[in-house]
């Protein structure tokens, strides 16, 4: 498993999961309700990992979706 990004909007969480898993991929979200421990602040972001076969095409996908900005370039390379 490769990270893709971390984020900690719930809105933008949502569209990526729909986004990823419509293209037919399986992402993993750590961390998706640590939110509701933390007191809702937003510090904890969301991690959202693919299979390292799969990173091209999702990297591709959150690119085409204009949000390339997010996506973590560094992690598991």
């Amino acid at each position: 498993m490769r990270e893709l990004m971390r984020i900690n909007d719930p809105v933008l969480i949502s569209y990526v999961d729909a986004l990823l898993r419509g293209a037919g991929l399986d992402p993993v979200f750590l961390d998706r309700n640590m939110s509701v421990l933390e007191g809702s602040l937003g510090i904890l972001p969301c991690r959202v990992l693919v299979d390292e076969r799969d990173w091209d095409s999702a990297r591709r996908l959150i690119v085409n979706a204009d949000l390339g900005h997010w996506i973590n370039e560094e992690a598991g390379s």
